[in-house]
């Protein structure tokens, strides 16, 4: 399979089995076109010989897998018409048909390369991966990550949560700590083999429960020893009730931190909210920037702390919520933490909404205001919601896509570069190709935990009776759930099967497919547009960064 497009003046053509990404001139675009017209045609002429070939796809170690054994690293894949020669006869047809465009030498020459790299196996190979991704989604997989919603309450109100303010569906509640041990129980008992574990403290909003948070690190760090297993807990946060202590803590203890934070100002104020209607932003920002500041070393130029102008919203979120916000000191960095400065990340995290589809200006005022670490992305909401995404808003989607990706390009140039999250491709490693295929691991390898231990696929089926798996007493009480996410890929959707992207988005969201179609066997259709054009921009950023 081909896909092509031009970016930013650059031909792109991306050998979608290999992953191989070639930036051509225009001749060269264009006798690829032609071969692909014909070769999906199938014509019997199309081949005349050639031996097959093999490429790497899965170029880096990825880790410790699910059932607790090890990644190869390099994985050898045949192509079965890699190789191919083109007969003479289509040869001339394409020379004919180019003829009046370019000179015959270029268009031999442009033959002559694509007849190399397709025997090199990077330019029309073939997808062999159906058979063996069943065999792999077949195998006993371990759960090797909670979320665990330590709080489904909130001290926001913002109008487009999915989690309806932290209640998901249901009631008020936050996670008492023996229910909070019992699931990091359940984890160890279901891990097998595997050795590193994940974490995520999840909401509603997680400082709500603060003291059980650190109860359950705690409570962590002494089962490492005892199971020689390693936590890598996470969080994500609206950072309301973030102080010194608290930053502190989560510096020392937290692997990821994800701040959430929309953007501009009044973009930001007009979605995250509190509850009394007044904004949140200018009581938010300054305390994101000094957990950065404290995470990285990086000092950001402006006050670190909310001073008179955001007093009012300061006091508000004291009496409202109880927080007990202190005065910045100068510090230094945490002594004693649970990981070296390399695996603390971080990032700020926003979404963009009907409201705001100049969300590229968002990304740009995160990244002028210095946070190098930042994803914004569109909400996923039913059409009638009057913040939803829908289809006649993707040109201008596309158009902030294309504006971002050119902004970045220019500003890595200039040594301002950021990361967007969504932009983030790697086109020599990350995951096995079998993963890549499978999905995000939810419902077998990945689940969500409620306040009271009920087990669900993931933190955006909570609710959905449906999909209750079982409870951190008794466990998985529903395998039946368990084999449906093991049987779903991007070969069992037909909107994946012939997709350019399916080796980067893994056949899409189950929750939004089913959240739309009543089923995790479909897709969320404009989220498929978008990550479409996302993989476009981030690969003519590959192509951009190559080229200086």
């Amino acid at each position: 399979m081909i896909h092509q497009y031009r970016n930013n003046g650059y031909n792109i053509v991306l050998d979608v089995n290999s992953g191989a990404v070639h930036v051509v001139d225009d001749v060269t675009y264009d006798v690829i076109a032609l071969l692909d017209a014909k070769r999906s045609g199938r014509e019997e002429s199309f081949i005349r010989g050639g031996a097959g070939a093999s490429f790497v796809c899965a170029p880096t170690d990825c880790g410790d897998c699910a059932d607790g054994s090890r990644a190869s690293g390099k994985e050898e894949c045949s192509s079965a018409e890699a190789g191919a020669v083109w007969t003479a006869e289509i040869e001339n047809a394409i020379k004919s048909e180019l003829a009046g465009r370019y000179p015959e030498e270029e268009i031999r020459e442009a033959l002559g390369e694509c007849e190399e790299l397709a025997r090199s196996g990077v330019l029309f190979t073939e997808d062999i991966y159906e058979n063996p991704i069943m065999d792999y989604k077949a195998r006993k997989t371990v759960v090797k990550a909670l979320c665990l919603h330590i709080a489904h309450d909130c001290n926001l109100a913002c109008r487009y949560c999915f989690a309806e303010e932290g209640e998901y569906h249901g009631r008020r509640a936050l996670m008492s700590f023996e229910v909070g041990k019992k699931a990091l129980d359940f984890l160890i008992a279901n891990s097998g083999s595997r050795r590193n574990l994940e974490v995520d403290f999840f909401g509603g909003e997680p400082l709500l429960n603060w003291q059980v948070v650190k109860d359950l690190v705690r409570y962590g760090r002494e089962q490492e020893k005892t199971h020689n297993k390693n936590f890598r807990f996470t969080m994500t946060t609206n950072g309301v009730l973030l102080n010194d202590e608290i930053m502190d803590f989560l510096n020392r203890e937290m692997a990821n931190v994800v701040l959430s934070i929309d953007g501009r100002p009044e973009v930001h104020d007009y979605m995250r909210p509190f509850r009394n209607g007044k904004g949140s932003y200018d009581l938010v920002m300054p305390k994101f920037k000094r957990f950065v500041e404290l995470r990285t070393g990086t000092a950001f130029s402006d006050p670190v702390w909310p001073d008179a102008q955001v007093a009012d919203a300061q006091v508000d979120a004291k009496e409202a919520y109880g927080a007990k916000g202190k005065s910045a000191s100068s510090g230094t960095k945490p002594e004693g933490a649970a990981y070296t400065a390399s695996e603390k990340t971080w990032y700020v995290r926003g979404t963009f909404t009907h409201h705001n589809l100049d969300f590229c200006n968002d990304v740009l005022h995160l990244a002028d205001e210095g946070f190098e670490r930042i994803s914004v992305e569109p909400v996923v909401a039913d059409e009638a919601e009057e913040y939803a995404i829908r289809e006649e808003d993707l040109p201008q989607i596309f158009s902030e896509y294309d504006r971002l990706a050119k902004e970045m390009v220019k500003r890595e140039k200039v040594g301002k570069g950021f990361t967007f999250f969504h932009f983030m491709i790697d086109l020599t490693g990350g995951p096995c190709v079998y993963k890549r295929l499978s999905g995000c691991g939810s419902g077998t390898e990945y689940l969500a935990v409620t306040p009271w231990g009920d087990l669900y696929p993931c933190h955006q089926f909570v609710g959905h009776e449906e999909y209750l798996m079982g409870n951190v007493d008794e466990g998985v009480t529903r395998p039946d759930i368990v084999d449906q996410f093991k049987s779903c890929n991007v070969y069992t959707k037909e909107k994946c099967r012939n997709c350019f992207a399916k080796f980067y988005c893994s056949g899409g969201c189950a929750a939004n497919s089913y959240n739309f179609h009543g089923t995790i066997q479909d897709t969320y259709d404009i989220g498929c547009e978008l990550q479409r054009k996302r993989v476009e921009c981030a690969i003519m950023i590959k192509a951009a960064q190559a080229d200086d």
